[in-house]
């Protein structure tokens, strides 16, 4: 059973311009954006709709939740003070739906997937009118909402595909309900922006298409550089991953550069995910892995780093992905070193590709020559990869 709890809305009312759209989360909520510093390419998105001028109404929602997880992250959101930072910034042309279900697991069978999706469309539908929509666009990043939900009540449907989730190792359970929901984004033409042509051709769909890469956000990459005071601690050159810290890492690679150069400071930030796929890193003394870090002090330690790299393992995951580090590295000056996968290739000639089976310390030799990007160029860079100019793309999409 589902409801929708519609905390904050849009005034009763319709423009019934076409330009009104509704905006569903995949797996994230608003709140969760915003406590996780909102650099999430989703959480981009939905600021940039409460904002465009090209978006007359925005509603956006945030995933489906039971019930008691939902009271219950509010009790705990209102106990550590979180309430007011994340609150939505409601306003005559923008709000938050935040539907909620009794039952905690999510379906993994495609008939239980089809029940569930459809009350969730049916109180998508019911959020929206109650918000005074009339045919609005909707845009998700929910891989299972793109396929199964009927959105009837929708002028056209755009799935904004961020990742491969019928890759992604931790969802495998909902693999089929995901290639599933590829298969009826095709039969029903709908239109999709991924952020790579692997994932495009992954998809295939029939409709209207483009490639829709990450971006930046080009405020935080302007001015002086901030990073974290123990980066002085650091053994110099400085070579930087900056990411979700799993099982797409290629250990072996990483310690054999970490042998070939033992001047080297290697360091790995982000969430520990998989820490068991990163134990035999932690007998390298040149390899530091560190917590995730606030966005000022992240960008600070990108710009003060030496080289950016990208030791991924090649898997259908890794191969259509966007990684918006790579982004991120180009942005603050750093030649990149990356294994030689498709997302990484034709981004910038300062981007050098290892094939598989070599190890990394010629390319990070040279990188090192190459040195850090002019600041024009670095600048020039930021601005031509704006999440601005990557969103405006997808509403000439989502919008025709």
């Amino acid at each position: 059973m589902l409801g929708t709890q519609r905390a904050q809305s849009t005034p009763q009312h319709s423009t019934r311009s076409g330009r009104e759209v509704v905006f569903c989360f995949s797996y994230l909520t608003w709140q969760g954006c915003v406590r996780a510093g909102g650099f999430h390419s989703e959480a981009r998105l939905a600021q940039t709709l409460v904002e465009h001028e090209r978006v007359e109404r925005a509603l956006i929602c945030n995933t489906i939740r039971s019930l008691p997880r939902k009271l219950a992250a509010d009790l705990r959101d209102r106990a550590r003070g979180e309430g007011e930072t994340g609150r939505f910034p409601t306003s005559e042309r923008a709000g938050l739906l935040e539907p909620v279900r009794l039952r905690r697991r999510e379906p993994a069978s495609i008939g239980g997937v089809e029940r569930a999706i459809a009350v969730y469309d049916r109180a998508l539908r019911e959020g929206a009118r109650r918000s005074g929509l009339a045919e609005p666009v909707v845009i998700t990043s929910h891989p299972l909402l793109a396929g199964f939900a009927d959105f009837a009540w929708a002028r056209s449907v755009t799935f904004y595909a961020t990742d491969d989730w019928s890759a992604y190792p931790p969802a495998r359970r909902w693999w089929p309900a995901y290639r599933e929901s590829y298969a009826r984004v095709r039969e029903r033409g709908r239109r999709v922006g991924a952020v790579s042509q692997a994932l495009l051709e992954r998809i295939a769909p029939d409709g209207p298409s483009a490639v829709i890469a990450n971006g930046l956000e080009p405020g935080e990459w302007v001015g002086a550089a901030q990073p974290p005071s123990w980066v002085e601690q650091l053994p110099r050159p400085l070579l930087l991953y900056a990411g979700t810290l799993d099982s797409r890492l290629d250990v072996a690679r990483l310690l054999d550069l970490a042998r070939t150069r033992p001047d080297a400071g290697i360091v790995l930030v982000g969430p520990l995910v998989e820490p068991e796929h990163l134990e035999p890193l932690r007998a390298a003394a040149n390899i530091v892995i560190r917590p995730p870090l606030g966005r000022r002090e992240l960008t600070g330690l990108v710009r003060s780093a030496d080289v950016g790299i990208i030791p991924h393992v090649r898997s259908a995951l890794t191969e259509a992905m966007s990684p918006l580090k790579l982004y991120e590295y180009l942005g603050g000056g750093l030649p990149v070193v990356a294994g030689d996968l498709a997302p990484m290739r034709g981004v910038d000639e300062r981007v050098l590709l290892v094939p598989d089976g070599q190890g990394y310390a010629a390319a990070v030799d040279t990188a090192l020559e190459l040195g850090h990007t002019p600041e024009e160029r670095r600048l020039a860079f930021v601005e031509a990869s704006s999440w601005r100019a990557r969103h405006d793309r997808l509403l000439d999409l989502a919008l025709s």
